[in-house]
C-alpha cells in the first residue's frame, strides 16, 4: 500500500480523462459564490514534473498530456487547460499538477480543502505545496468518513486510490454507500482502472446497481507498455453536476 508512487505515472491518459472531468467539476461548482468543501481520499504528492527521470522512465506523459497538448485536445478555456497553464506559469514548463493543485487554481477563500496521504515521503512533498488544505496523514476512506457530512456541505469528494490494495474493489462500493448516506447532497467521484483481468467489473457493477443516477465515464486506450494491464480509465460520480455527462462524452471521443 506504501510503495506506490503516481511520479511514474503522472500526466498519462488516465490522468487526462480524471482530471478533464475533476477540473470541469470544480469550474463548474466555483461558479457559484455559495462556498463549498473539497476532498480528497488520496491525495499524493500533488505536483509533478513531467522531465523528472521517472517521469521519462515510462514514457506515460508522453502520451497523455503531452500528446493532448501537441494534438489540441483541450482548448485553451477548458478549466483543466487554465489550472494546468497556472501551474506552469508558477513551476515551470513540465509541471503537471495532481489532482489537489487542480483544485487549488479553482478553490477560493471560503472554501475549505482537506486531503489525506498516508505515504510519508508524498505527505512531506505534498505539504511543500498545498498550504490551502488541511492535510491528514492517515487513511482516505477513515478521513472522509470522519468528517462527511463537511462544512460547507456543498462540495466534491475525489476517491483515488492506487488499487494495491486489492481489497478495495470490494470495499469501496460500502464506503461510497455509508458516504453518500451520510452526505447526500455532495457530489462523489470515483476514479478506477480498467484492467485486462477485469477485476473493477464487479465493483462498477455494485455501483451501478446501487446508485443507478450515478454517471459512468470510461475510456480504453493501449497499454503503456508490453504486458502492462490497465487498458483504460473509468470515473463514476454521484450527484453528477447538470452538464457533466455532455463533458464526458466529450472527452471519451477523444480517445
Amino acid at each position: 500500500m506504501l510503495s506506490y508512487q503516481h511520479a511514474y505515472h503522472a500526466g498519462n491518459l488516465a490522468d487526462l480523462h480524471k482530471h478533464a472531468l475533476l477540473a470541469w467539476m470544480l469550474a463548474y461548482l466555483t461558479a457559484k459564490p455559495k462556498p463549498l468543501s473539497y476532498l480528497e481520499t488520496h491525495a499524493g504528492r500533488g505536483l509533478y514534473d513531467l522531465a523528472a527521470p521517472v517521469a521519462a522512465k515510462t514514457g506515460e506523459a508522453a502520451a497523455g498530456i503531452t500528446r493532448a497538448l501537441s494534438e489540441s485536445w483541450l482548448p485553451r478555456d477548458h478549466p483543466l487547460r487554465l489550472a494546468l497553464d497556472a501551474v506552469r506559469i508558477r513551476h515551470g514548463a513540465t509541471a503537471y499538477p495532481g489532482s489537489p493543485l487542480i483544485a487549488r487554481h479553482f478553490l477560493r477563500p471560503g472554501d475549505a480543502a482537506h486531503l489525506a496521504e498516508l505515504h510519508p515521503a508524498e505527505h512531506a512533498a505534498l505539504a511543500q505545496v498545498a498550504g490551502f488544505a488541511h492535510l491528514h496523514r492517515q487513511d482516505g476512506f477513515q478521513m472522509a468518513q470522519a468528517l462527511c457530512p463537511p462544512l460547507p456541505r456543498r462540495g466534491l469528494l475525489l476517491i483515488d486510490p492506487s488499487y494495491e490494495v486489492k481489497t478495495d474493489y470490494d470495499a469501496i462500493p460500502r464506503h461510497i454507500a455509508k458516504l453518500a448516506r451520510k452526505w447526500n447532497v455532495g457530489v462523489i467521484a470515483l476514479w478506477y482502472p480498467i484492467l485486462t483481468d477485469s477485476r473493477h467489473a464487479p465493483m462498477v457493477e455494485a455501483l451501478r446497481r446501487d446508485h443507478p443516477q450515478a454517471l459512468i465515464s470510461e475510456v480504453r486506450f493501449p497499454p503503456a507498455r508490453p504486458g502492462h494491464g490497465m487498458i483504460g480509465s473509468g470515473m463514476a460520480v454521484l450527484n453528477p453536476p447538470h452538464g457533466l455527462a455532455e463533458e464526458a462524452r466529450r472527452i471519451e471521443a477523444l480517445f
